[in-house]
């Protein structure tokens, strides 16, 4: 049984060979190769100043063969392949950081909304040199990832270098991570968001729920729709597929095009519509990977939704999980997923239909004004008679008050919406 999984990456290199093969020297030289493995194996048995187990050498020469591919193909011991399958059900012991390497250091893909590592301060594109004092490099991410893991209640010191400042150090408790992959509150009475922190094997199901909840709660006709997937590092592609398919009534979601022409697949939407058309505004940013993209590409491939933030991370591969009876299982690159209108993603990422940079909003002080009300023996409106400067005179309700929150994307999607919303009212009158 193989599971596709679609999750964090960086770019990685590519080395071709000019001239194939024939079968038989193909065949001949492929013996000649494990021959070689063999006399290495045999000599490292041998020879070696420790003694090492067969077991860890050959699991250590498949992680190689593997990790030499890309930087998302590896090995899974038993135990390893325990815990992903655990991850991808929502709960699992850890910092809460999805991480991949780069230049030899772990780097922050992202971390995971209320875990130790996001209350630690850790962000999008850190790179961890050093856990406990000893240096990363020469690690594998697997290994790095092991030394990350450990007892619940227990500290680990990560050295860390941010762009634009000294390197620091951070020390992060361990704990069990429960993921929540689907947030959901009203802003203001008038806008449903919907934060979607992983793909996992309960998003979709959890995202139509909060729809539905907020839509029962709004005590005002519901404006539009917020889907922020900002640091969002990906997870199971067909929870992906799910998550668009709610908002599309047709056409092509993504495609995966592999090795081997006729193992491509295409993935549809079905008809309905869970917000009835009403406005969406996707969020994004460089720590948005993978099924986040997949979302974010199809929606805007569409004209479904207006894709708002800084161009995300660039994952445009579909790892397989295959099981291997006894011994663990490997996660292999597999294919390629192409938006529905026919682009690639890899390594270059959704660009924005809005760049907005996140920023620190700051309420300004302006001079005290006197305004038309305030003047001795000014008119009075005869529309508005007896009510005062702040008060309406029927009874429709005021919008929310606008750029009052600190996150400066969210308020600009906001501002958005109620923009696209006012003038869909005017037109209609």
């Amino acid at each position: 049984m193989t599971k596709k999984l679609i999750g964090m990456a960086v770019a990685g290199s590519l080395i071709a060979f000019v001239g194939p093969l024939s079968a038989q020297e193909n065949n001949s030289e492929t013996y000649r190769q494990l021959n070689l493995f063999g006399d290495v194996f045999e000599r490292v048995r041998a020879d070696y100043v420790e003694e090492v187990s067969d077991e860890n050498l050959i699991e250590a020469a498949i992680n190689g063969m593997l990790t030499s591919l890309d930087p998302h193909s590896s090995y899974l011991s038993p135990k390893n392949f325990r815990d992903m399958q655990v991850q991808t059900r929502g709960e699992f012991g850890g910092l809460g950081i999805e991480v991949t390497m780069e230049n030899g250091y772990v780097k922050v893909v992202s971390p995971i909304d209320e875990t130790p590592a996001s209350r630690a301060g850790l962000k999008p594109n850190d790179l961890i040199t050093h856990l406990d004092e000893e240096p990363v490099q020469g690690l594998s991410l697997s290994e790095a990832v092991e030394k990350m893991r450990g007892k619940v209640g227990s500290d680990i010191k990560l050295m860390v270098r941010r762009d634009g400042q000294e390197p620091f150090e951070v020390t992060v408790t361990r704990a069990i991570i429960k993921i929540r992959s689907v947030r959901s509150r009203m802003e203001g009475d008038d806008i449903a968001y919907i934060r979607i922190t992983s793909f996992s094997e309960q998003t979709a199901s959890g995202m139509e729920k909060a729809i539905n909840r907020l839509r029962g709660e709004a005590k005002v006709k519901l404006k539009g729709v917020i889907l922020d997937l900002r640091n969002n590092p990906g997870g199971l592609l067909d929870q992906s597929v799910k998550v668009a398919d709610a908002f599309l009534n047709q056409g092509e979601i993504v495609s995966t095009r592999s090795r081997r022409p006729d193992e491509g697949q295409r993935f549809n939407a079905k008809p309905g519509d869970i917000t009835d058309g009403l406005p969406i505004v996707v969020l994004v940013n460089r720590g948005s990977a993978s099924a986040s993209e997949i979302v974010a590409g199809a929606l805007q491939d569409h004209r479904r939704g207006i894709i708002l933030g800084t161009r995300s991370f660039g994952k445009g591969s579909v790892q397989t999980i295959v099981p291997l009876s006894g011994h663990g299982a490997i996660r292999l690159t597999t294919a390629r997923y192409y938006t529905p209108s026919g682009k690639s993603i890899q390594a270059k990422g959704i660009d924005p239909d809005i760049v907005v940079e996140q920023a620190r909003l700051q309420k300004i002080d302006q001079p005290q004004r006197r305004r038309e009300e305030n003047l001795r023996g000014r008119l009075d409106n005869p529309e508005n008679s007896g009510a005062g400067p702040d008060t309406p005179a029927d009874d429709t309700p005021r919008p929310a008050a606008i750029g009052l929150t600190q996150d400066y994307q969210l308020s600009r999607a906001l501002d958005l919406l109620r923009g696209i919303a006012l003038y869909g009212a005017r037109a209609e009158n």
